[in-house]
């Protein structure tokens, strides 16, 4: 198998029960648009009771039902926020602290040194994140923050930083599969095919992830000479 190997999404995550969160950043195979997607899964109650809702400068998560909404702290956040030239997408409220650096001038990586994964032992879900730089050349970074050890000890922070290239991809997710605990994302983002048209991208991640443990996703095509946003938003409560 070669290192450059590229697989379209569904390949990526068809038959396998739990990858947890997912980032998906790249560039159109035409050139002309920056393209990125946001899934989220859950096992628990309280991690399935929500929604994607759309804000003013991007998503946020909110409880479906909230009379059943337990502990808000880690599933309640902005996914998705725009600040200057950038889309910051996470899975957790460092969205904020990034956008907070990014405002100050700051980077990603800087943000990042403040924060650590989730205090959810023994699973310690990492926290995944992404940046869509836009401008003359598109570029985007991937991070995500791990525990070292299964006693959640300290933090390993990974940063990876890419050259769009029409058609391809960069997906990082949370987990490798489902199990207890959950075993958490190795190696470097997986390699993945991004289509010309958003609904063939919506359609291949949504109807490729667990259909037990799926829970919502968004997609967003923004053409990279008028900034035209185009997005697919799926709840599976609705």
């Amino acid at each position: 198998m070669s290192i450059y190997e590229v697989k379209s999404m569904g390949a990526r995550i068809a038959g396998n029960p739990y990858v947890g969160r997912g980032i998906v950043i790249g560039r159109s195979a035409d050139g002309t648009k920056a393209v990125f997607a946001y899934f989220i899964m859950g096992r628990s109650v309280n991690s399935r009771n929500r929604v994607f809702t759309k804000t003013v400068d991007g998503i946020r998560t909110e409880a479906f039902d909230p009379a059943k909404l337990a502990d808000p702290s880690l599933i309640i956040y902005s996914p998705v926020r725009r600040q200057g030239s950038s889309i910051v997408v996470t899975n957790g409220n460092q969205t904020d602290t990034i956008c907070e650096y990014l405002a100050r001038g700051g980077d990603m990586e800087a943000a990042l040194e403040i924060r650590t994964f989730e205090p959810d032992g023994p699973n310690f879900t990492p926290r995944i994140s992404g940046e869509l730089i836009l401008g003359d050349a598109f570029t985007y970074k991937m991070s995500i923050l791990k525990s070292m050890d299964e006693a959640g000890s300290a933090c390993t922070r990974q940063y990876f930083r890419y050259t769009a290239l029409n058609g391809l991809g960069h997906f990082i997710h949370t987990y490798v599969t489902d199990g207890n605990p959950i075993p958490t994302f190795v190696g470097e983002p997986e390699r993945v095919s991004i289509p010309d048209d958003i609904d063939e991208l919506t359609g291949d991640i949504w109807e490729n992830l667990n259909e037990d443990n799926k829970i919502s996703l968004y997609v967003s095509y923004t053409d990279l000479e008028t900034g035209v946003e185009e997005t697919r938003l799926i709840n599976k409560n609705c």
